[in-house]
């Protein structure tokens, strides 16, 4: 299986949403969507502790730099 972007998983996943919020769908479709959407959410979050590690690598070869941890806003 190929490696699915973050791009295109982050795409199902809001569709998926909608698609839940909708509430159109039988509870079979809504169970298929949301095991759907959790494997979804394990695929972005991985690639985005990828790049985050990436990051931090990159950010810890240059000299006189300090690698910190981002905190985002809870509200956003």
């Amino acid at each position: 299986m190929a490696k699915e972007k973050f791009e295109d998983a982050f795409r199902k996943l809001e569709e998926i949403v909608r698609q839940l919020e909708a509430g159109d769908i039988t509870l079979e479709e809504a169970l298929k969507s949301f095991e759907e959407g959790v494997r979804l959410i394990r695929v972005c979050s991985a690639k985005l502790e990828e790049a985050q590690r990436r990051v931090e690598i990159l950010l810890g070869t240059e000299e006189g730099l300090e690698v910190k941890r981002f905190e985002g806003n809870d509200g956003d």
